[in-house]
């Protein structure tokens, strides 16, 4: 399978190259700078050296993909419209590309559902809001621009996300967050994202993902 991975050099996408590498796929990473791409040089790796926010710069690098998966995030706390501007920057990309799949990385602590337990949903999540309310608004309103396309989209909620070695395993609940899934691996949230690539099933859904 063809990939063009965004936010490939971050700390997800980092590991989503990677394995994406180890499955056998053939892989696009569209970085910024490539000495921060921390994979090593790979005849199935293919790094591309754009700007995500200009459609025109990226769409050679989503053409003839079989699926993109957007890993961009922002580490501040301050406002920002990266996600946002980034998926719609892909969005575009894809359309003229005539790309159909897409997958982005969210995140699930904005939202609050039946998937919460009493403590999440009352005081863990009410201050987690508070603290994250500008990044937390981005991912809103680049969850809205994906929802407004006309992709076969998938968007995946994460909740905490920690830097440990991958176990393989993972729960997912679709529409609903995970019940007591507070956090999950970076390596494991990647192992769930190619997982979820090919299946159909999650096409127009949005997949909570946790340990």
């Amino acid at each position: 399978m063809r990939l063009t991975i965004f936010g490939a050099s971050g700390g997800t996408g980092t590991r989503l190259v990677r394995q994406a590498l180890e499955r056998g796929h053939e892989v696009t990473a569209v970085v910024r700078d490539p000495a921060r791409l921390a994979v090593p040089a790979h005849d199935r790796l293919t790094v591309v050296t754009a700007d995500v926010m200009d459609p025109a710069a990226i769409e050679p690098a989503v053409a003839g993909a079989d699926a993109v998966v957007s890993a961009l995030g922002h580490r501040d706390t301050g406002p920002t419209t990266v996600c946002q501007d980034g998926a719609r920057s892909i969005i575009e990309a894809m359309s003229k590309a005539g790309v159909r799949r897409f997958l982005m990385v969210s995140a699930a602590g904005f939202v609050t559902d039946a998937g919460d337990g009493p403590v999440t949903r009352y005081v863990a999540k009410p201050i987690l809001q508070r603290i994250l309310r500008h990044a937390f608004a981005d991912m809103r309103r680049a969850e809205e621009e994906v929802r407004d396309s006309d992709l076969d989209w998938t968007i995946v909620r994460p909740p905490r996300l920690i830097d440990k070695e991958g176990t393989g395993r993972y729960r997912t609940a679709i529409d609903l967050n995970v019940r007591g899934g507070i956090q999950i691996s970076r390596a494991d949230l990647a192992t769930g994202l190619l997982d979820l690539v090919p299946d159909d099933s999650v096409v127009r859904r949005h997949v909570s993902i946790a340990r």
